[in-house]
């Protein structure tokens, strides 16, 4: 049989209401055999997420403080779910102990981890799937890394034993058995080791959103929902600040060639968005997606015969490196130079650095321009399309946008642009409606 793997985020397990969505959805479909869940997320603006109540608990007992009234919250949580679905598991236990582990002084990742363990044994019961503590078969070496040889042999030993199992997400274990967590939405790279290491024919990644869109929803109203997206597309847009999974969550996937399919929990009907293999691409449409950032400066330097002077571009860039200065692009022409460096990373370190540019490369001219904001459009498609790129400039001069930037990759699947902060809400809808119709 084939074999699904599906991961279910924390709005998709909020609540009692949200969990019996889930049980329908797995029940539904006999080749979703192993499932990941998240910790209960919030049900309601001005709600908790569990992890975030576990987080601070450690702190309380970090600072001496009474954390009872805190875990308690977390008790009538679960207590909650359990009641409202009539399930048999008897919670009182695993929750004493894991307050009494939290009050002696238990890790930090140990405490985080426990919102993803409850739910996991709470979905089992609810399944009638086994419960299987990914501490068992998830390992982490000695340097916090993920060790995914060892991983990936023990996931599917343990697994080929169950037909059918809940495997809570998040975290793994060292080799001494501490509890390990990944960074904050590890959960989506739970569900993908997983999904590697049976072989599964699809990696579901069920969230509160249909899949991915052309463009930021709070820009445009009503983008169009992408079908189907690359690896490669995905990797462009995310950069961009498209985000939905969590980045590490793709390589064991892609990996195995293994397509992840995002979709609604709240709305299971929605086929949602299809990731795919680049080599799969198959594109009715020019572009896939927009998406962009604000705060960028962009520090412009010309010299005459630049090309001549062999060592310009290496002086410019260690300048940036000795001052802990990352590059996002470089765009150039012959006698000059753009670079192109995140607002984040400067830190009152502009002056400087142009100061050291100037003595050490004696450019004919240096410009600093602030408050500049890149977008990206992205698609496999533009590669076999004429006029890609006119008709995105067009769009842009309909609208009175003055173009400060202009950079292209040599995988030509993303053009990216730079306009003025002010301009970016109006780029963006004028990108999509020039390629959208």
């Amino acid at each position: 049989m084939d074999i699904k793997v599906a991961k279910f985020g924390g709005s998709s397990v909020a609540d009692a209401n949200q969990f019996r969505k889930v049980r329908d959805i797995v029940l539904a479909d006999e080749s979703r055999r192993y499932i990941v869940p998240s910790a209960p997320g919030k049900r309601y603006g001005g709600d908790y997420k569990i992890t975030d109540l576990l987080y601070l608990c450690h702190a309380h007992v970090q600072h001496s403080v009474p954390f009872d009234q805190m875990f308690d919250m977390i008790r009538d949580r679960y207590l909650g779910i359990v009641d409202e679905l009539n399930l048999t598991i008897e919670l009182e236990p695993y929750l004493e102990e894991i307050k009494e582990k939290i009050a002696k002084g238990a890790s930090v990742d140990y405490t985080a981890s426990r919102g993803e363990y409850l739910n996991g044994l709470i979905l089992a019961n609810l399944l009638d799937y086994t419960f299987i503590d990914p501490k068992d078969m998830i390992l982490f070496d000695e340097f916090g890394a993920l060790d995914a040889e060892k991983t990936k042999e023990l996931v599917e030993k343990c697994l080929m034993e169950h037909k059918c199992a809940v495997i809570p997400g998040f975290y793994g274990a060292m080799a001494n058995g501490d509890i390990k967590t990944f960074s904050r939405g590890g959960s989506d790279i739970t569900g993908s080791i997983v999904a590697q290491a049976v072989g599964a024919k699809v990696y579901e990644n069920w969230t509160d959103v249909s899949g991915f869109l052309m463009a930021d929803p709070r820009i445009v109203e009503n983008p169009k929902q992408i079908e189907k997206i690359t690896y490669q597309e995905l990797r462009e847009l995310s950069y961009m600040g498209a985000t939905v999974l969590h980045e590490e969550a793709v390589f064991p996937v892609r990996e195995a060639g293994i397509p992840i399919n995002v979709r609604n929990t709240n709305e299971p009907d929605n086929r949602g968005t299809m990731i795919i293999r680049d080599k799969e691409s198959i594109h009715s449409d020019t572009i896939t997606g927009i998406a962009g950032r604000k705060d960028f400066t962009v520090i412009a330097i010309q010299k005459n015969r630049m090309n001549a002077d062999i060592s310009f571009v290496r002086r410019i860039l260690s300048i940036l490196e000795v001052n802990s200065v990352p590059v996002e692009h470089l765009p150039s022409g012959i006698d000059n130079i753009s670079i192109v460096i995140d607002d984040a990373y400067l830190d009152n370190k502009l002056n400087k650095i142009v100061k050291e540019i100037r003595e050490q490369c004696k450019p004919d001219s240096i410009e600093v321009y602030p408050n500049m904001a890149l977008i990206a459009t992205v698609g496999h498609g533009m590669v076999y399309t004429r006029g890609v790129a006119a008709k995105l400039f067009a769009s842009l001069a309909e609208d009175n946008i003055n173009i400060r930037m202009i950079d292209q990759g040599s995988s030509e699947i993303n053009i990216i642009v730079g306009v003025e902060t002010n301009d970016f809400e109006k780029a963006v809808q004028a990108i999509y409606d020039g390629f959208v119709e």
